[in-house]
């Protein structure tokens, strides 16, 4: 029997288009319109199918920073269903309205995993659901996201591309482009390393090892 996992993206006005859309280019590899093409690549594709929903706090267009306007398919308010994967991006100004932590806050629980690109890390840090975890963060917005969040006991780690927790439910990258990387990581994690890489061949990603960050010394973090 196939697997559906269910994929909740936060959107809200200023979200920066690559931290969700990187993600999902890997990983909507898997999806079932995306099927035919993906069994070009391997013929011992996993049964597994994965789908996305987009929320926002309205059903308006989303504008981010950069790029089109993103249309949502659902309101946070509206989404009822429990779903498998939440995946919560960053922006330079990362003040989405209440009703994105509060959905995050509410899912959590049953979620299978929650993923982070960006400053989406400091959205996730808000509801408390990082308290007592190692995460990390956009390196140029480090010390301000390690500032704000002190009180929380989040273990902030400045050289790593992604992080996992240990219990492998909670993923948290770095910046941007780093979303890519944690993609892949998460998918070796699903799949395992060999699909994780057939999987990656049909995007042509050169993917980072979860410790390989140039930008942490960049900015003087290591």
């Amino acid at each position: 029997m196939t697997q559906t996992l269910q994929v909740a993206v936060c959107l809200f006005p200023g979200v920066t288009t690559t931290d969700y859309q990187g993600p999902v280019e890997l990983l909507g590899i898997l999806s079932a319109k995306n099927r035919q093409r993906a069994e070009r690549i391997s013929k011992t594709l996993p049964d597994l199918n994965i789908e996305f929903t987009y929320l926002s706090h309205t059903l308006d267009p989303v504008e981010p920073t950069a790029g089109p306007l993103a249309l949502p398919s659902l309101t946070y308010d509206d989404a009822k269903q429990q779903f498998d994967i939440i995946l919560v991006p960053g922006g330079p100004n990362v003040n989405p309205p209440s009703a994105c932590p509060e959905f995050i806050k509410r899912q959590a629980p049953g979620a299978k995993y929650i993923l982070t690109v960006c400053t989406g890390s400091l959205i996730l840090a808000r509801t408390g659901l990082l308290s007592g975890k190692r995460a990390t963060t956009n390196k140029a917005a480090f010390r301000s996201v390690q500032e704000e969040t002190k009180h929380l006991g989040i273990t902030w780690v400045p050289k790593a591309r992604w992080v996992a927790t240990e219990d492998k439910k909670i993923w948290t990258g770095s910046g941007i482009t780093a979303g890519m990387d944690l993609a892949g990581g998460f998918l070796d994690h699903l799949v395992g390393p060999d699909l994780g890489l057939a999987m990656r061949s049909f995007i042509e990603l050169s993917m980072k090892a979860e410790d390989d960050d140039e930008f942490a010394v960049y900015h003087g973090l290591a």
